[in-house]
């Protein structure tokens, strides 16, 4: 039988891919030499990814599952082995060898350093290195596209000719320059050559090798779709072999030659059309493997299903009828659709859906996704169950535990120990600094709570330093020894981190002697009190990614321009962009997470294709930064719609397995999602009915997972306003003035603070709040009123104001240990200074101060007994002609509005004047009020405001005591809740609490309100 010109066959899709091949493989060899036992290992077999390769060895295994056999020699299309192709025959006429590859880091490194050189020169400033390091990257990929394609970068010359070209895009040619001009100089100097080029002249060789002299035995080229041209020869030449085949995945043998000729390079047939061109090879010469090859298996899923897709997925010019004797039910049978709400819940259904894949006996299930976010919820929800699948597409080395400390210790030094980058450092579960783990963690703690909590320190170890002493110097005699001891420790930390710290801090450096050093700090700052750092550090897959990132940046830093310690974390982010940790093995034999890429040739029972969504899968290609498209078109380029007709072939091949499952998330952080093209047009073939009854099976599921989800309290937070009703003998028996204006308007606050007993912390790296801003500059005032009570200083304005200023010197002296906070208020405290100078030499003709920060209590009985007020007054003076007091309340921030002072929201100055006119103040006479009001001194322009008390100042005093009378009798009843917030348009000003009673649930959800009004 005279063999044809060139043999290519095809797998339908439906079929296993690889047992088909495997089966195909053996039955044919079996025929062909059945005594000989070398006959299969003799064999080649190219396949388009490592992973098919292992695929592919274990089809083998299972077509003789107890028979020992060789297995054929199989090599993967995009990792073809320099060795493997000098060995083979025919290559006599070649090289010894070809020029080595240049390392992706070391090419990255190179290319960053040109565009930081360029920007000089071009830009007139030169970029940071991490953004010089994230262009690398981009012009890499950019490289690699050139070179796959075969495109020499002369061909950029001609687009510079074009006079219809943008000003944006010929400024993109200039800076082009890099490759065509620079680039090949800095190759020239490393005799080395781009990975693509290399992996094109392995390919070349190759075929020129089999073409020279065919291999005795078969040659089998597999799944590919010689996207890659250098791929396509390849195949082509096998396909020629006298014992030489090829074989295409899902090609089309139905579609009309109408739409074959109309296909767009978004189609899932593209490629293959394409490949078949380039072959010279009709599709009618196709055969199926089947047919010559007999493999046993039968179809994995109806015929009528492979149909429907590709009616659904044919060109719009030339349609593609479902053909009228495919039974519809058919097609659909074992296809499920699920629009979840958001991706927890998506993430949720297929974990589910493959946890009871594992109750069917040695049943598989498989998660087809580009979406690594979904990939890694999966898989946490499958921890639920104690099940660990790993995600074969590999975790970002960025996200890993090893790369987050190194980075965070990075970012710790470049920020000179801001708290923020401080604590996230010294929290990560890798830092004990030589100690037991939960030892150092609690010093840790010990140091937030206790130092940093507040404004900012002054910048570095000293000013941590500097911040603990002042705490020691403030501290109650119960808490020093503990800050004399973390002072200790603090110091123990600082000197280990110390060679890293003058590095990252003594001008530019070496790249080689940043990483040394940050090496070494991390290895110190790793060790724990049972094992050295470097053991903790680079332990596991995880951390032996992050060690090959650093021997990787050291070996190709020779020749990187000097940074500084502020660029350098940014460069390491640039650098760990795209670069992934794999497992070495997968963690369940029978669950897997795989990207399109891993999935193709790949089959499980169960095919779960996840993150439909536009944008998701398919990927939204954008524009390509450096050409537009008429310019891709001219080098000859392809347009980024080839990336998704590759795309929708994975979809295809996975679609057309037995048992299928489609999800999408409807909106993703909030925002609504459009359903993948793929899914819309499959929608608009089947029509309204056919897609409910898909998702109808998509929605119990939904239904089954809110079900589990609910047994274990999960996605079920309480949405009504929180009424908590303590007993009446842990209600508060003790308020100040201030808190009944908060017991008024947010009840929760109360209950939060004085019957749970909890306490607000200052926030980290804090702005300058109010309350600390009024202590000082109230502390301030109130030194000087008490050393002059009667008389002014000598000098006048002038004197007083100097008076003034040196007791604020004095007073706000701790907060130079935070100097953003003395930067921004002292400034305004000198205004505050002649402002109140100016206002107390008027007042003194008038009144004569009796008091500063003066303290009363007023008690009185209730139904549940004494109940006492207590309030401290700012300033009490008492006039002079009449005898009559007056109460000033000093503000930093905005006094309460007229209206609240009116209607009795605003009781903190008419309580005061009660206690007044009822001498409740210590060491003074009672005596009637005739002034309240509010001094505002926020230090701007102007830098104070005087503003007297806008209510009833005869009635208030009388008024705001009954009405707190009133108010203490409501909540003496026990079935009296404390609610947050419970009357509309008053809210209070701050709520600490605001989270703690889950303020934004309720108030948002319109749950809760009815019992709310009280």
């Amino acid at each position: 039988m005279t063999k044809p010109e060139k043999t290519i066959y095809t797998i339908d899709p439906g079929i296993p891919f690889v047992d088909a091949l495997a089966r195909g493989i053996v039955a044919r060899i079996a025929n062909e030499d059945p005594d000989d036992p070398m006959a299969l290992a003799r064999l080649i077999v190219l396949v388009p990814t490592r992973r098919a390769v292992r695929s592919l060895s274990e089809a083998f295994l299972r077509t003789q599952p107890v028979v020992p056999m060789l297995l054929p020699r199989m090599a993967a299309l995009g990792d073809l082995d320099e060795d493997e192709i000098l060995m083979s025959p025919g290559l006599t006429h070649m090289d010894d060898s070809l020029p080595p590859v240049i390392g992706g880091m070391r090419r990255q490194l190179k290319l960053a350093r040109l565009v930081m050189e360029f920007g000089t020169h071009g830009w007139g400033q030169t970029p940071d290195a991490g953004q010089a390091a994230e262009l690398a990257l981009e012009l890499a990929r950019f490289l690699d596209q050139m070179e796959t394609e075969g495109i020499l970068f002369t061909a950029l010359n001609g687009l510079e000719m074009a006079e219809n070209l943008a000003d944006h895009w010929q400024k993109t040619l200039n800076f082009l320059e890099i490759l065509t001009e620079y680039w090949p100089r800095e190759l020239a100097e490393e005799d080395a050559i781009g990975p693509a080029d290399h992996r094109n002249r392995l390919l070349k060789a190759q075929s020129l090798a089999w073409q020279a002299q065919s291999p005795k035995g078969w040659v089998i080229a597999a799944g590919s779709t010689g996207s890659i041209p250098a791929t396509a020869d390849l195949l082509d030449a096998v396909a020629g072999l006298e014992r030489g085949c090829v074989v295409l995945p899902g090609l089309d043998r139905d579609m009309n030659d109408d739409g074959w000729g109309k296909l767009g390079e978004s189609h899932p047939q593209f490629g293959l059309a394409r490949l078949l061109d380039r072959f010279g090879v009709a599709r009618a010469d196709v055969a199926d493997l089947e047919t010559d090859w007999p493999h046993g298996l039968a179809n994995a899923a109806p015929v009528s299903r492979v149909r429907l897709l590709a009616s659904a997925l044919a060109p719009v010019s030339a349609p593609i009828p479902v053909t009228p004797e495919l039974d519809p039910s058919d097609a659909l049978e074992g296809l499920t659709w699920v629009d979840c709400p958001e991706p927890s819940s998506e993430a949720g259904v297929i974990a589910l859906m493959m946890r009871k894949a594992l109750e069917t006996p040695g049943g598989t299930a498989a998660l087809v996704t580009p979406d690594r976010a979904l990939g890694r919820r999966v898989a946490s929800r499958l921890g639920r169950w104690e099940i660990d699948v790993d995600d074969s597409a590999g975790t970002p080395l960025g996200a890993t535990k090893p790369a987050v400390f190194f980075l965070l210790l990075a970012d710790m030094v470049a920020t000179h120990f801001a708290p923020v980058a401080l604590l996230s450092c010294l929290k990560h579960p890798l830092a004990s600094g030589g100690e037991q783990t939960s030892v150092f963690r609690a010093r840790v703690r010990d140091l937030e709570r206790l130092v940093l909590r507040g404004p900012r320190p002054a910048p570095g170890f000293g000013g941590i330093t500097a911040q603990i002493k002042a705490a020691i110097d403030q501290a109650k005699a119960d808490t020093r020894p503990k800050l004399e001891r973390l002072l200790v420790w603090f110091e123990g930390v600082s000197e280990m981190l110390s060679p890293l710290v003058t590095v990252m801090e003594d001008g530019t450096q070496p790249l080689g002697s940043l990483v040394s050093a940050h090496v070494v700090a991390a290895e110190a700052l790793a060790a724990s009190d049972e094992q050295i750092g470097a053991e903790r550090l680079w332990a596991g897959d995880d951390g032996e990614g992050l060690a090959g990132f650093v021997v990787d940046v050291r070996e190709a830093s020779a020749g990187f321009p000097p940074l500084g310690g502020n660029r350098y974390t940014g460069l390491l982010q640039a650098l760990l962009s795209g670069r992934v940790v794999r497992p070495r093995y997968g963690r369940h034999p029978r669950l897997f997470i795989w990207g399109p890429l891993e999935a193709r040739l790949q089959n499980a029972d169960l095919m779960i294709l996840g993150g439909l969504n536009e944008g998701a899968w398919p990927l939204d290609v954008g524009n390509d930064p450096w050409m537009s498209r008429p310019m891709r078109d001219t080098i000859g380029l392809p347009q980024p719609e080839r990336r998704i007709g590759q795309s929708a072939h994975d979809f295809t091949q996975a679609f057309a397995a037995s048992k299928v499952v489609l999800t999408r998330a409807e909106r993703v952080e909030g925002t609504p999602q459009v359903a993948s093209r793929w899914l819309l047009r499959l929608a608009n073939t089947l029509g309204s009915k056919g897609t409910a009854a898909l998702k109808l099976k998509g929605a119990l599921w939904l239904a089954r997972v809110a079900a589990f989800d609910a047994s274990l309290g999960i996605g079920t937070v309480e949405q009504s306003r929180p009424a908590p009703k303590p007993p009446v003998s842990a209600r508060p028996r003790r308020l100040s003035v201030t808190q009944i204006e908060t017991l008024q308007v947010n009840p929760y606050a109360i209950y939060a603070r004085h019957v749970l007993g909890l306490r607000p912390l200052d926030g980290i790296d804090a702005d300058a709040g109010a309350a600390e801003r009024g202590s000082f500059i109230h502390l301030a005032l109130q030194t000087f009123v008490e050393t002059w009570p009667k008389e002014m200083p000598p000098g006048g304005l002038e004197g007083a104001v100097d008076v003034l200023k040196e007791i604020g010197h004095e007073v706000f002296a701790p907060l130079r240990a935070t100097p953003g906070f003395y930067a921004l208020w002292w400034p305004r405290f000198e205004r505050v200074a002649v402002w109140f100078a100016e206002q107390e030499i008027i007042r003194r003709a008038m009144l004569s101060p009796l008091g500063t920060e003066s303290w009363g209590t007023l008690e009185f009985e209730t139904s549940n007994g004494p109940f006492k007020l207590t309030g401290m007054a700012d300033r009490i003076d008492r006039e002079i002609a009449s005898g009559t007091l007056g109460i000033v309340d000093y503000k930093t921030g905005k006094p309460p509005s007229a209206w609240d002072q009116k209607t009795g929201f605003a009781p903190q100055l008419p309580l005061l004047a009660a206690m007044a006119e009822g001498g409740q103040f210590e060491g003074l006479e009672g005596a009637p009020v005739s002034e309240l009001a509010y001094w505002q001194l926020s230090g701007g322009t102007p830098a104070g405001k005087k503003t007297s008390f806008a209510g009833d100042l005869d009635d208030a005093p009388n008024d705001a005591l009954d009405g707190l009378k009133r108010l203490i009798d409501l909540f003496d009843d026990p079935d009296w809740p404390y609610l947050p917030r419970p009357i509309p348009g008053h809210e209070p000003r701050f709520d600490d609490y605001a989270h703690l009673a889950r303020v934004l649930e309720w108030s948002t959800g319109g749950g809760g309100d009815s019992d709310g009004e009280q």
